[in-house]
């Protein structure tokens, strides 16, 4: 297996798929950095020559993918929280931090909704039961 930016890359896979699993990079940065490293997109990562992936791996060293990536995004959102603006605000309180609406969705950031006060219908037909015997 090839090892790029800490990752492994899939021997068996095509090399502009196998970018796409680093952190960071998509399917157009992909294709912009075989561009840049003039490799064949259609070539499968087990079909690399040394030389290839040396190129590679120096033009993906020139972004910032995967660890460097992931820790710049949490300063900008710590940034956000530590001078308290709308959106460092949304993100303490775990809601959606870019205009959302949250009356009926964001169920993935709201969490399980429990019903508070609603009865079973069992239970309300003993208690209407109840009222008429008395």
């Amino acid at each position: 297996m090839a090892r790029l930016a800490g990752i492994d890359l899939p021997d068996n896979q095509r090399i502009d798929y196998s970018l796409t699993l680093l952190y960071g990079v998509g399917w157009a940065l992909s294709k912009a950095i075989l561009n840049k490293a003039d490799v064949n997109p259609a070539k499968k990562t087990r079909d690399l020559t040394e030389e290839e992936f040396s190129k590679l791996t120096k033009t993906v060293e020139g972004y910032t993918i995967e660890g460097d990536l992931r820790r710049s995004i949490r300063q900008e959102i710590q940034r956000l929280k530590d001078i308290s603006s709308y959106r460092g605000v949304r993100h303490n309180r775990g809601l959606p931090a870019r205009g959302q609406r949250t009356r009926s969705n964001a169920r993935t950031k709201r969490g399980k909704r429990k019903t508070v006060g609603a009865f079973k219908k069992e239970a309300l037909s003993k208690q209407t039961q109840a009222a008429a015997k008395k």
